[in-house]
Order: structure tokens, then sequence, then C-alpha cells
């Protein structure tokens, strides 16, 4: 098992991971693979399992099928939101078609990785999205917060607020929505969202600015702070 920084971790210490599929194959195979890499796993063979064991653990990231019997990975990821959860999520997938990606990302996924898959790759994206969503950047504390209207969003934290009232966003718009603000105004190109954190093409940026002005926005379809910038990419417009 890998140490991480040369000590042994107690197993609570380790990042726990819900894995959700119902082929039993593929479950002990990234079971004994991803413990292997110095991840705490936990397994679940449908959505509703995957449910059971939620009630009861914390998990700091999910592994989830897309196609299972009983209720799919993409109706468990919509629960999950919506019950105000931001744990990263990966789905997997045999479904490997642009728009099935999409309808994942639409459903709270931060990533997507079509069967079969080799076992590194998907290792190589958890790391990246553990990664991002315990990272802090180095912020003067009297800039770390960029308001615009009634928002205000925290750059070390990451976290968007409306007056009190937190707002709930997936990692990869987390993300985003920090480069829009660390830009304080000035635009963001489509390449630079598409490159932060686990690379993503063009289609899949618009698809999550759209989730983003469905949060911040009175009328997505007449944006007063995620603008576009045509042929270039998308700033935020913020107070002053």
């Amino acid at each position: 098992m890998n140490s991480r920084g040369g000590e042994h971790p107690a197993e609570e210490e380790l990042a726990h991971l819900l894995v959700v599929d119902d082929d039993s194959r593929i479950r002990a195979l990234l079971a004994r693979y991803l413990t292997m890499q110095g991840y705490r796993i936990t397994t679940a063979a449908s959505a509703a399992d995957a449910r059971t064991r939620m009630q009861s653990l914390a998990f700091d990231l999910l592994v989830l099928d897309v196609m299972m019997p009983g209720g799919n990975g993409l109706s468990l990821a919509r629960d999950v939101r919506r019950e105000g959860a931001d744990v990263p999520i990966i789905f997997l997938t045999a479904r490997g078609e642009i728009e099935s990606r999409i309808e994942g990302l639409e459903a709270g996924g931060d990533d997507y990785l079509a069967k079969p898959f080799d076992p590194r790759e998907l290792s190589l994206r958890i790391a990246s999205l553990l990664r991002r969503s315990t990272q802090r950047d180095i912020v003067v504390p009297e800039e770390r917060v960029v308001r615009f209207g009634q928002f205000q969003f925290d750059l070390v934290q990451r976290d968007l607020r409306r007056g009190d009232k937190r707002i709930l966003l997936a990692e990869r718009e987390r993300e985003m929505l920090r480069l829009l603000a660390a830009a304080r105004g000035n635009v963001v190109t489509r390449h630079a969202l598409a490159t932060c954190g686990t690379p993503c093409n063009g289609r899949s940026v618009d698809v999550q600015i759209n989730r983003l002005r469905r949060k911040l926005e009175d009328d997505p379809a007449e944006p007063a702070y995620l603008i576009t910038a045509r042929g270039s990419g998308y700033r935020l417009a913020l107070d002053g």
C-alpha cells in the first residue's frame, strides 16, 4: 500500500471511496487495485445498496457505473446533488458517446471514464479530483472574497454564497468559478476553462457554464453575471 509521505496513515485518515458497479469482477478488481494505491474502499452492487451505505458512511469520492439494474448511476448522482453533497463523482460506463458524457455532467458528475478502461487511468483521475477538492490556494486574505450582486465567492474555500445561504457546486463548477472569479472581471478563455482540473472538450465547458448560470442567474438566457465573450471565452461581471 502506498505510504503517502513515507508514513503509514491510519485507516480512517485514508481517502474513502465508494465504488458502485453491478459487475462483481469490476468491483473486486477496483477494490484490490485502489486499495494498493492507498485508498480505503467500500463497494456496492447497486444504486439501492449505495444509498444504504451512504446513510451511515461519509465518502470522499464516488465511482458510479451508469447502467445498473434497479436504478442507474445518473439518478443516484442527481439524488446526491439534490441532498446537498458536493462529493466528487466519476462515472464509469460502456456508453462512450458525447451525449452520454454530457448527460453524466448534467447529472452532477465531475469526470467520466468509458469502459473498458485502464485502472491506472482511473487512479490518476481520482487523485486529480481529490487533490482539487482539498487544495487551498494562497490568496491575500482581504482579496480572497469576490462579490457580484447578492453573491460572494471565497477563492480559498471555493465556497459560493448568496447572502447567508451556501450554494451547492459540483467540483468542476467550483474550479471553473474559481478561475473566473480570480480573473477579476477579465475574460477566461474556453481553453483555460476546458483544461482546469480534468481536461474536457469545448462542449462540456458549455454544459458546465449553463449549469452555473442556472445557479447564478435570475434569467439564464439573459445572464447578468456569467457573460459570454464571443469567440474567446467567458467572464464574471463583478460589482464596481
